[in-house]
């Protein structure tokens, strides 16, 4: 078990406000592709899971999440997954890789 207080520090240290995932004219920054990879990613998936689901290759996962990550000013993949939540690119308890419509 973690303390509340130790998993918010992480999460504020591990979130970044840097970058949107739309531009201002409403446009995705991210290629469905991309925001799909996202989604399986933040759903706690590993590449090679993430190439089951989507029928691709392992090295086509990583190259997507590579852009992603470059996209969005990204470090760690625990970067992603709070990014992906807190910007509604995934839901709490959704089916993984779906993306929100919103």
């Amino acid at each position: 078990m973690v303390a509340p207080a130790r998993v918010r520090r992480l999460v504020e240290r591990h979130t970044v406000r840097q970058q949107q995932p739309y531009r201002a004219d409403g446009t995705s920054v991210l290629t469905g592709r991309e925001a799909e990879v996202l989604g399986f990613v933040a759903q706690g998936l590993a590449n090679e899971e993430i190439a089951e689901h989507m029928n691709v290759s392992e090295s086509t996962v990583k190259t997507h999440l590579h852009r992603v990550m470059t996209k969005l000013h990204l470090h760690s993949r625990a970067q992603a997954v709070v990014f992906a939540y807190e910007t509604g690119i995934v839901r709490v308890g959704g089916p993984p890789g779906a993306a929100d419509d919103a």
